[in-house]
């Protein structure tokens, strides 16, 4: 063994190395779920930047500095408060602000964002339940677009609160709004619970279909 970690000492130094790269800097995300659709398809994987927020400890959730402040609308990978699972959602709310949705429209210290019909879509909800009433909607709330889809044939969270963010910590929710599991199930996420801020999709391909790539959306940024 001794000659062996001799003989092989670069290769495990580059394979360390680039274990802290990926735990402290930089890393990336395969999207399982739809539930960040129409922004984000099963198949995509998306590049992280683990230093928007935090600088951390390699493989713990201990801050070692703060880097910058999240920010409404930013797309996050974080840690659930309720059994630790890596999720990605949106950045809905900071904090001390207060949320409430009504019927499905969001409304953030006391702003209600304004909404536009894109069209009507068809969606899967698990392996075989497909949906042809979704609907992809335009969300504006705070100066900032981006499509959402609801699905008005499901059972779903459509209204809450108000409630007001606690100090420290983040609402998420994700873009497929009555198909995630985000903070209106998990709770708030508090600052050392987040990864980091998605930037891009790196590469896509079609998981739920013919597994080809997805061409168009390389190196896609994430809005």
């Amino acid at each position: 063994m001794k000659s062996w970690i001799s003989a092989n000492k670069g290769f495990l130094v580059f394979l360390v190395l680039f274990g802290v790269f990926r735990t402290a800097v930089a890393d990336w995300n395969p999207i399982p779920s739809g539930s960040m659709r129409p922004n984000l398809l099963e198949g995509d994987v998306v590049l992280v930047n683990r230093l928007a927020y935090n600088l951390k400890v390699p493989l713990t959730d201990v801050v070692v500095a703060q880097l910058g402040e999240p920010a409404r609308g930013d797309v996050v990978t974080f840690s659930s408060p309720k059994d630790g699972t890596r999720l990605i959602k949106r950045l809905i709310a900071l904090p001390g602000d207060v949320v409430e949705m009504r019927n499905e429209r969001l409304v953030i210290n006391g702003q209600e964002a304004a909404y536009d019909m894109v069209g009507q879509v068809s969606e899967q909800v698990g392996s075989t339940t497909t949906y042809t009433d979704a609907l992809q909607l335009t969300e504006t709330s705070g100066g900032k677009q981006r499509p959402i889809l609801v699905m008005p044939g499901i059972k779903a969270a459509r209204s809450f609160g108000p409630v007001t963010v606690p100090a420290g910590q983040f609402m998420m929710l994700g873009d497929n709004r009555d198909n995630s599991a985000d903070s209106r199930f998990i709770g708030f996420v508090k600052r050392e619970l987040l990864i980091g801020r998605a930037e891009r999709v790196l590469v896509s391909a079609d998981i739920k279909g013919n597994w080809m790539p997805r061409g168009s959306r390389f190196l896609m940024a994430l809005d």
